[in-house]
């Protein structure tokens, strides 16, 4: 996740200070969770899968060894690498997680031919994954893999793609990247596609252009699952509207109760009962609490403000920056935000319209209580202590994507009848770029 930097400013300095401290007087309390939920969720988990939305652990390849996987072992653990994991082999067994989407991320500076490049070659380590831990992973392609290898005691593997930016404005790209094994592609990242409006960029599009109608009618034909976490609002309803299929949000939480760009408004949620989607609610911190958003708002503000006063002195700043958030300590979110976020999605939506998208190691910072992927049965916990029963919390877990996944199967197969792979280029329909 990438925090856009506030202008400089007294005005909007001080603005963000008052509504910073607000959030920060509600102090977020975080309890152990109770011994005996947590093994009751862990039973439940063995008969139902898990299947999280987002894992980055793929990049983490990418960043820290040029995906030379033999680097770094899954099986000996990563919790004490420089700088710590959230993921490997014992922790994921732990929290007994059933099916992963590994998001086959790349930058938005990464562009053109060589994001089709970067995302094949993110999309290999994926492939190397299962064939380096086959006891561990396999290859999922449908939702009844997920279901069979969830029953063989393995842990079933799912691409993500996380930015159209990665097609290059090309269907020919999408599909190929469907028959390597993503089966959803995040319409943008951070910033516009092309085709699409991003939630933490300026509008241009107003949601979708009539390629990026096209892309999700491509989708729909293909069978690979829209994924409208990090698009705006306005392309949230356009893509909704133009789907044939059920969309999901891979990664994001509830507006309502975290004023966050990234998250998903109450008008949206109302929208996903006629729409049949679901919304996989993070763990990303400053998407789960309003106290840490605003913390983060400051400390932009605060970064801006020192560079504007020592424009030529980057030690200066750094220095004076590590002064201030010493003196303001950064608030953590908890699990029981996350509970909250899950159960705002549930009481607008429905119960058959919510899911997990942790974002682990996509994340710098973890909200208490959930640090890593072990932790999973604690929100399960925390959710039976509120009072859900097994069967809401069954189709919390994957049984809602795993319909989602199903239903997304079958308009594919009834659209592959009714009509060919699309040839449409996008300046024949947006004008030329």
């Amino acid at each position: 996740m990438r925090r856009k930097i506030c202008p400089p400013g007294a005005l909007l300095f001080t603005a963000l200070l008052a509504g910073a401290c607000a959030a920060l007087a509600q102090e977020a309390v975080h309890k152990a969770p109770d011994p005996e939920l947590v093994e009751r969720a862990r039973r439940l988990l063995r008969q139902v899968p898990l299947v999280d939305g987002h894992n980055d652990l793929p990049w983490e390849y990418r960043k820290r060894v040029q995906n030379h996987m033999e680097k770094i072992d899954l099986r000996a653990g990563t919790a004490k690498l420089d700088p710590p994991m959230h993921t490997d082999i014992p922790r994921l067994r732990q929290g007994g997680l059933g099916g992963q989407f590994w998001s086959v991320y790349i930058p938005v500076e990464i562009q053109g031919a060589d994001a089709v490049q970067a995302v094949m070659e993110q999309i290999d380590d994926v492939h190397r994954l299962t064939e380096r831990y086959p006891d561990t992973f396999e290859l999922a392609l449908t939702a009844d893999d997920v279901v069979r290898i969830h029953k063989a005691g393995r842990i079933a593997s799912l691409i993500g793609m996380e930015g159209g930016h990665s097609i290059h404005n090309s269907l020919a790209a999408l599909r190929q990247l469907y028959v390597a094994g993503a089966r959803y592609m995040t319409l943008t990242h951070s910033k516009n596609t092309d085709w699409a409006d991003s939630a933490t960029d300026a509008p241009q599009h107003g949601g979708l252009t009539r390629f990026g109608e096209e892309v999700v009618h491509e989708m729909n034909r293909l069978g690979m699952l829209v994924d409208l976490s990090h698009v705006s609002p306005e392309a949230m309803r356009k893509a909704i509207a133009v789907s044939a299929a059920p969309v999901i949000f891979s990664h994001s939480s509830a507006r309502a109760l975290d004023d966050h760009p990234r998250n998903v408004p109450d008008g949206v949620l109302r929208l996903l009962p006629k729409n049949g989607g679901v919304v996989m609610v993070t763990f990303v911190p400053s998407f789960a609490s309003e106290a840490v958003r605003g913390w983060n708002a400051l400390n932009d503000a605060e970064e801006a403000r020192l560079k504007a006063l020592y424009p030529g002195d980057p030690e200066r700043v750094k220095r004076e920056a590590e002064a201030w958030r010493k003196q303001h300590p950064a608030p953590r979110a908890t699990l029981e935000q996350v509970a909250d976020h899950v159960e705002h999605v549930r009481q607008v939506a429905g119960i058959d319209h919510v899911g997990i998208g942790s974002d682990f190691d996509g994340i710098e910072s973890v909200p208490l209580g959930l640090e890593s992927v072990a932790d999973y049965p604690n929100l399960f916990a925390e959710l039976m202590r509120r009072g859900w029963s097994d069967e809401d919390l069954g189709k919390l877990a994957g049984l809602n994507v795993l319909r989602v996944f199903r239903e997304a199967e079958a308009v594919a197969a009834r659209l592959r009848k009714e009509r060919p792979a699309s040839d449409v280029l996008i300046e024949e329909v947006d004008g030329k770029r």
